[in-house]
């Protein structure tokens, strides 16, 4: 997914507040656009540029359809970085600079009737400089981010405990902490919505972005995500290509389960040679052996990711099957396994069948209906050597997504 989309947006009587992917940008509204007394009401739009014709602009808002905006010989256009929090830096810009793709906001007092919105003021931030953000994002949620499961959760004291690796890391949390949490229909990290650490539970699955303690048993969070998901590991009882959805034999709860399959769920097959290591680290797990990435041959199988799930990895991994060589890595040296399954040979709703096993993240839904994020086929080596084992502990260890690339995804 590439930079198309605010996270949210907020507007008061005295400030807009812009979002884009996890980042709040408290922009001070224009003086010129501001309601006065006995005035008509000033319309504030934000979305894409879809296109211009001379001085009308096409905008694809966030929410709703693409309306008309234009732009008149008196209308202010200024430029500004992402992350600043107000105008006083803004560049002034002309209408030709603006380009497709480029975000931006626009103040004005509504036309009568269907005509274009005549755009008093708009706030822009260009494409290439929100795409420049956004990788530096990448890299810092790489660098700086930490992700596990949730132990507990004290809300009143701001901190929320996560298991990483069978290790505890205690997360604090401030009034300046950006808390989000993922809609429970959406595979897309830019849907997640604004919350509080009373929002999360024991169980749900959390990724934090702040400073670290030396030893790493405590983050400081700019940024906390957290989510409830389902995991399920299972047999195909039918694939509906007309409805989009999949039934699967849940072998743990012996209950058939119905995951909707969309356009940005994320579907690999296993090479066998990297299922049979996967089970190869299952077995030794329950023999009680070591299982880290020094535990032989399955090392690319092992280590915590970096990644979420339908989250685009970074240049240089190579064949996943050629062993830890073939998994990108985190500078702390654990392999990304979600670059590893990234690269994996994607399969389709058409070529899953009857009986075959597959591994499934999926959303919680509603009516019992969760999106799946993740699905891996070509399991059974996995599943055997496993078959008491629950989905959450094999999915674990790369299921949650972060601020991405391709498929949204924390």
């Amino acid at each position: 997914m590439h930079a198309s989309a605010l996270g949210f947006i907020a507007i008061s009587v005295c400030a807009v507040a812009v979002c884009y992917s996890a980042h709040c940008f408290a922009i001070a509204a224009d003086p010129q656009s501001q309601q006065t007394a006995g005035s008509s009401a000033v319309s504030r739009q934000i979305g894409t540029i879809k296109a211009i014709d001379g001085t009308v602009i096409t905008l694809a808002p966030d929410t709703g359809q693409a309306m008309k905006i234009t732009v008149q010989p008196t209308t202010r256009i200024v430029r500004i970085a992402p992350g600043e929090k107000d105008l006083k830096n803004a560049t002034t810009i002309q209408l030709l600079d603006l380009q497709i793709g480029d975000r931006i906001l626009v103040a004005g007092k509504p036309a009568e009737g269907d005509q274009p919105l005549p755009a008093s003021t708009v706030v822009v931030m260009k494409h290439s400089d929100l795409e420049v953000r956004h990788q530096q994002d990448l890299q810092d949620w790489q660098k700086r981010g930490v992700d596990g499961l949730a132990t507990a959760v004290d809300a009143p004291a701001g901190t929320v405990t996560i298991s990483v690796r069978s290790k505890s890391v205690v997360i604090h949390s401030s009034k300046s902490t950006v808390i989000r949490r993922y809609a429970p229909d959406s595979v897309k990290f830019d849907d997640a919505k604004p919350s509080t650490l009373a929002d999360v539970h024991p169980g749900d699955q959390v990724r934090a972005r702040g400073e670290r303690s030396a030893d790493g048993s405590e983050v400081t969070a700019e940024e906390i995500v957290s989510g409830a998901f389902r995991n399920i590991a299972g047999t195909v009882n039918s694939a509906d290509a007309s409805s989009s959805t999949l039934s699967v034999q849940d072998l743990l709860s012996k209950k058939t389960v119905t995951v909707k399959i969309t356009q940005d769920s994320q579907l690999h097959q296993l090479p066998l040679e990297v299922a049979q290591r996967f089970a190869a680290r299952l077995r030794r797990t329950a023999m009680g052996g070591p299982t880290g990435a020094g535990a032989g041959s399955d090392s690319a199988a092992s280590g915590q990711s970096a990644r979420p799930a339908g989250a685009s990895g970074a240049s240089g991994a190579s064949s996943p099957g050629a062993g830890e060589s073939g998994a990108a890595r985190r500078p702390g040296g654990a392999p990304d396994l979600q670059q590893m399954l990234s690269r994996m040979p994607a399969v389709s709703l058409n070529d899953l069948h009857k009986g075959d096993a597959v591994i499934i993240l999926s959303t919680e839904g509603t009516a019992g209906l969760g999106t799946a994020i993740t699905l891996l086929s070509g399991v059974e080596p996995i599943l055997q050597a496993a078959p008491n084992a629950s989905a959450a502990s094999i999915l674990t260890p790369w299921s949650l997504s972060a601020p991405s690339g391709d498929a949204g995804g924390p």
